[in-house]
């Protein structure tokens, strides 16, 4: 009986054009060490730094209802009771309501000027060439490098002569020109990002430049306000030197006056509770401010840097 040798099956061949395999190697170990190490002391280095801007303010506004003898006895406790008297006190007593409203007049017509005035000459400067436009746009920045306390002097002086010292629309004036290098350096910058075919298509339509930056151009620049607005807030809320010189009347001081005053009115009688609650009361408005426009805030920083 023959056998037949029946020759073995062939495997299939592999396709020529087959490409290697490259593995991807995995990050070293010392790499991810590193890198967690990084982030272990950066968020220490943030929760270091919020204890010590945090811990003070709820200090203050704890201390603000306890009374003068627990402050002392005990003051890192949590009060006994509510002392809600040294609010009234403070906001009666202490005038701390006169000051509050002087404060809420001068803030509120200064921001209003710097915000205009800042805003058309930024436009001005981002949107247009005409002779002379950097040398003004340095004069601006040059504005900011100078130091406020050189000017009180001549300063004074020029009030004096023009008749606008202890004045409240001689403070907003003050006020607006020592915020307007900023306003005018961050607003022009802002507004070179802003797409000009917008502000082109309105004025082919008929619009005037007026009403092109109005209507079209300061609407778009809203993140950017915000944000400079909110700064010259805080400035202008905080500023103890330039009323001191220039707003020496008793009726019409500010609020960071009226804190000093309270302070030094107090002798030696100590109503520290008081002053506390005064502390708090000159806080709240910039703390609610920030709390409320923090995102545009945020935004208004980032979008400049966008194109």
């Amino acid at each position: 009986m023959k056998t037949t040798d029946t020759p073995p099956a062939k495997l299939p061949e592999e396709p020529q054009d087959r490409r290697p395999v490259t593995k991807v190697d995995a990050p070293p170990v010392t790499e991810k060490r590193e890198g967690n190490v990084l982030n272990v002391f950066s968020h220490g280095v943030l929760v270091i730094w919020a204890l010590l801007v945090v811990l003070p303010l709820l200090w203050a506004v704890m201390s603000s209802f306890k009374d003068d003898s627990s402050i002392f006895n005990s003051p890192w406790s949590l009060p006994d009771k509510l002392h809600f008297e040294n609010w009234s006190r403070a906001w009666s007593q202490a005038h701390m309501s006169e000051y509050f409203l002087n404060t809420i007049v001068v803030v509120g017509g200064s921001l209003t000027g710097t915000l205009v005035l800042g805003s058309m000459a930024a436009y001005v400067l981002a949107r247009f060439d005409f002779p002379g436009n950097r040398f003004i746009y340095f004069l601006f920045v040059g504005g900011m490098s100078f130091p406020i306390i050189l000017a009180l002097v001549p300063l004074f002086f020029v009030m004096n002569n023009m008749g606008l010292l202890n004045t409240t629309h001689g403070l907003i004036l003050v006020y607006i020109a020592y915020s307007l290098p900023f306003t005018v350096f961050f607003l022009s910058s802002f507004f070179r990002t802003l797409p000009s075919s917008v502000a082109e298509a309105a004025i082919i339509d008929g619009a005037s430049h007026t009403r092109t930056f109005f209507q079209i151009m300061l609407p778009m620049a809203k993140p950017g306000l915000i944000s400079v607005g909110i700064f010259n807030f805080l400035g202008q809320w905080n500023q103890y030197m330039l009323p001191t010189v220039l707003n020496t009347d008793p009726d019409k001081k500010v609020l960071s006056q009226g804190l000093v005053q309270l302070a030094v009115s107090q002798g030696y009688k100590g109503d520290y509770s008081g002053l506390f609650a005064g502390l708090v009361m000159a806080m709240l408005p910039v703390l609610a401010a920030y709390i409320i426009f923090q995102r545009q805030v945020v935004a208004g920083l980032t979008a400049g840097a966008l194109k």
